[in-house]
């Protein structure tokens, strides 16, 4: 089961792969029924609804970082969220394609680089207090969710133009109040909209996923909406979305931006929070309150290696790598007391490995090196699937009759 799970993990970040259609890529319809037939890999329902989940999580979350930047003046950074954006916008683009064919793929990446396109003019509007180039970005945007509503149910009957429209309008209203906020320098509210506009976006993600499940009935194994598939799915968007965010609160402690980091550090807590309320719902009250001292001591550990970098501090820095090497073999164990079926050793490796990626993310932050952070920063977030997947099926083997797979 954990080694499945890794597998699993090791995927990364583009739903191509989690498809397991490599690079035989379908040119159509029937071409992509027969890669799914003869994948390598068993592709299950589950893995499509976190694969989706994820990249659309992953673009809220980048878009927002992207406005931030801009709205801050940060042009270099800005342009580096920005490619990231694009990197993600690929790779949703490639899901849709290794599903639908290549046409579709070209044409989905088109048109949802539109509506980013419509989201620059918005804040280019509020940046030079141009209300007219701001109602006129507002009203492409309200547009455009009629035209990808009609793209989607186009390739799908089973999503209907008027919801899908009505929900991506939501996503479009929900970024569109984080870019107030982030011009307001209310930055509270913007990362309260972050994790919103993010979450939402599962309302997108999950329907497509179970639309494409009941379009292509016997190419996916299990379903989309079981238990073991919805606890996967809330674990691995709320631990990538805790790299985001500890992310968010490092780069602006390193700018020098204590507002933003104060607020930053505030969304990672409630992440935190959230995370330990899931641990408890399985393993009790108990369970929780420790978890969420453990999970906290570790963000603590972050903060040391952060404030000695800024200080080029080596020794506070070698400190804060010690500690937080030593909390991966703490965590390890208590996941292992709760549940045998998650080895110490491996957990261990699994959240050394998050450590020194979020470690990458803070020293390239620290040299504004942003090409190189953005990129350590989808890595980092990616790799969190390798704690996800095996700690859902963990949970799920040792609690069948709660987290049943069908």
């Amino acid at each position: 089961m954990l080694k499945q799970s890794m597998q699993r993990g090791l995927m990364g970040l583009g739903l191509v792969a989690t498809l397991g259609l490599g690079s035989a890529r379908a040119q159509g319809t029937a071409d992509t029924k027969m890669a799914m037939e003869h994948s390598p890999m068993a592709v299950t329902a589950s893995d499509l609804r976190v694969g989706l989940n994820n990249l659309f999580a992953e673009h809220l979350i980048l878009a927002g970082d992207a406005t931030g930047a801009a709205l801050a003046g940060r042009s270099d950074e800005f342009k580096a969220a920005a490619a990231a954006l694009d990197a993600n916008s690929v790779a949703l683009s490639q899901a849709v394609g290794s599903v639908y064919g290549h046409d579709a793929e070209e044409a989905f990446l088109a048109l949802w680089r539109k509506h980013i396109g419509f989201t620059v003019d918005y804040v280019t509007g509020i940046a030079t207090k141009d209300k007219a180039k701001q109602d006129a970005a507002v009203n492409a945007l309200l547009g455009y969710t009629k035209d990808l509503a009609a793209f989607l149910n186009a390739a799908n009957p089973n999503l209907p133009v008027s919801v899908v429209s009505d929900l991506v309008k939501s996503h479009v209203v929900g970024l569109k109040s984080v870019i107030d906020n982030q011009a307001a320098m209310n930055y509270a509210q913007a990362y309260a909209g972050v994790r919103a506009g993010a979450a939402h976006m599962q309302m997108i993600g999950d329907p497509l996923a179970g639309a494409i499940v009941k379009q292509y009935p016997g190419q996916f194994a299990g379903m989309t909406d079981a238990a073991s598939a919805s606890l996967r799915a809330a674990l691995n968007l709320t631990l990538r979305e805790h790299v985001y965010l500890a992310a968010s609160a490092t780069e602006a402690a390193l700018g020098g931006r204590s507002q933003e980091f104060t607020d930053a550090a505030g969304a990672l807590d409630a992440n935190s929070v959230q995370l330990s309320k899931a641990i408890g719902s399985v393993y009790g009250a108990d369970a929780e309150t420790a978890f969420l001292a453990l999970w906290r001591k570790h963000i603590g550990f972050f903060v040391d290696y952060t404030t000695g970098v800024a200080k080029k501090d080596r020794k506070a820095q070698e400190k804060a790598v010690k500690d937080l090497i030593g909390y991966a073999r703490d965590f390890a164990a208590f996941l292992n007391s709760a549940n045998p079926d998650l080895p110490t050793s491996v957990v261990s490796e699994l959240v050394k490995s998050h450590v020194v990626g979020l470690k990458a993310v803070v020293d390239a932050q620290a040299k504004g090196d942003w090409t190189t952070a953005y990129a350590r920063l989808r890595e980092a977030a990616a790799h969190m699937q390798m704690i996800a997947d095996p700690l859902a099926d963990g949970i799920s083997k040792q609690f069948p009759e709660k987290f049943a797979s069908r």
